[in-house]
């Protein structure tokens, strides 16, 4: 089994427009967490399950 490192989510240093990438192997709950955290700070974003370099994972851009 594979365990999840701590997420660190930068949300709050992006700019309108800027995208993160966290690779990982249960992209639901980390999709949760970064609505979350956008909902906490008033940062709007927009996530999807994506793929990078073979690697499975979530793309969250900045979106206002």
């Amino acid at each position: 089994m594979i365990n999840e490192p701590e997420w660190i989510l930068p949300i709050e240093y992006l700019e309108v427009g800027q995208s993160f990438f966290i690779p990982t192997v249960k992209p639901a709950p980390l999709l949760y967490a970064v609505d979350c955290a956008s909902k906490r700070l008033g940062i709007r974003t927009k996530s999807y399950i994506t793929e990078k370099e073979g690697m499975l994972g979530v793309r969250t851009w900045r979106i206002r």
